[in-house]
């Protein structure tokens, strides 16, 4: 029995969103997000391909990518300047809101 458990409770953590294991608000990311729709768009779909669309991206990928380019172990100037005062709410905040927006595309399984 304890090993039945222990596999649907497995299966349950992998299905878990990442939104919510990032811990963020997405109301509240949506809130903070006007500084990043200049390049990644209001919705996190760039409108130029110079730029990376957040739409649909994991949210573990995003506090991550934005605690490098703070810490400056991931260089770019402008996004160094950006991720510099976010909180580690921030962060989370803007990972849950972009991870729960419609990406531009969609993978086929």
């Amino acid at each position: 029995m304890n090993r039945i458990c222990s596999i649907v409770g497995v299966c349950v953590a992998l299905f878990v969103s990442s939104s919510a294991l990032a811990g963020g608000d997405p109301v509240q990311g949506q809130a903070k997000s006007a500084a990043c729709a200049a390049c990644h768009g209001a919705e996190g779909n760039s409108p130029n391909p110079s730029f990376p669309n957040l739409a649909g991206q994991q949210a573990t990928y995003i506090v991550h990518a934005l605690k490098e380019y703070q810490n400056g172990n991931r260089k770019n100037a402008i996004m160094a300047g950006f991720a510099g005062p976010l909180s580690d709410q921030d962060r989370k905040d803007l990972a849950a809101y972009f991870s729960s927006q419609k990406g531009l595309f969609t993978l086929k399984h």
